[in-house]
């Protein structure tokens, strides 16, 4: 079994990884920008990388979103079309990862770290601090729609990034607060997560050991991350947001083309 494969450094080193990926993706997502290549660079294969990277996620955006649903920054209710359709979205991506190749993933899926990570570098957040929701309309339905199945769609086909484009994309459709962007892009990063492992499960492509014991770590990171944002708000997310964004890009960029 592949457990048995990594020796107890290395997965100290995963759970590491873990605990900072939950407290970034709780502030500004992009976490799975770290935990991914992590995984992949530990051995495991594309398929098992997103199903146990699906699996460890999971914890760490249930605490987020649990958290800012607490503090009132996510309503449920309002977001109900966004819901449904992330999880419509999320299995499709994940039912079409499966049909693609180990190779074409490993060269797909550094490319998709390196262009979500460049795309962040020239996004810009909410300024407004108002914490209203947007106006009910059709408008809002079909940007909920679109969105979601988007966003849902990436999700489950690679998954990195996804809370960075949920963060950035919220700023373009709605105007809210950073915060109330933050609850959404959580929350709805839960969604298309635990949808996609649902599916990931089915298809056999998760590590459960390995899943939950980066899972815990990602969890306490997150409620350490989501607090933060709740307490520090917009002084914390956006240099935060943005120092993440260019570490990584710089760490992936170096990984995969100069090694």
């Amino acid at each position: 079994m592949f457990e048995l494969a990594l020796d107890p450094m290395t997965w100290g080193l995963l759970c590491l990884v873990a605990l900072a990926a939950g407290f970034i993706d709780a502030v500004a997502g992009g976490g799975g920008m770290l935990t991914v290549p992590a995984l992949l660079t530990a051995g495991l294969p594309p398929h098992l990388t997103l199903g146990t990277n699906k699996l460890a996620a999971s914890f760490g955006s249930i605490t987020a979103s649990i958290t800012y649903y607490k503090k009132q920054l996510f309503n449920p209710k309002f977001w109900a079309a966004s819901v449904l359709a992330t999880a419509i979205g999320s299995i499709l991506g994940t039912l079409l990862v499966d049909k693609l190749s180990i190779d074409f993933l490993n060269k797909l899926l550094p490319i998709i770290i390196i262009c979500v990570a460049c795309y962040s570098l020239f996004g810009s957040l909410s300024p407004t601090e108002s914490h209203t929701l947007p106006a009910k309309n059709n408008a809002l339905r079909v940007k909920q729609w679109l969105q979601g199945l988007c966003l849902g769609f990436f999700d489950g086909l690679a998954g990195p990034g996804t809370g960075t484009f949920w963060t950035a994309s919220n700023s373009l459709l709605y105007k809210m607060s950073l915060l109330l962007n933050c609850g959404l892009a959580r929350s709805m990063n839960f969604v298309s997560n635990f949808i996609s492992l649902i599916t990931f499960v089915a298809l056999g492509h998760v590590n459960f050991i390995l899943g939950v014991t980066m899972g815990i770590f990602l969890m306490f990171g997150a409620w350490l991350g989501a607090h933060s944002a709740i307490k520090f708000g917009s002084k914390l997310i956006k240099p935060l947001f943005n120092t993440i964004v260019i570490i990584l890009a710089g760490k992936l960029i170096v990984e995969a083309y100069l090694t």
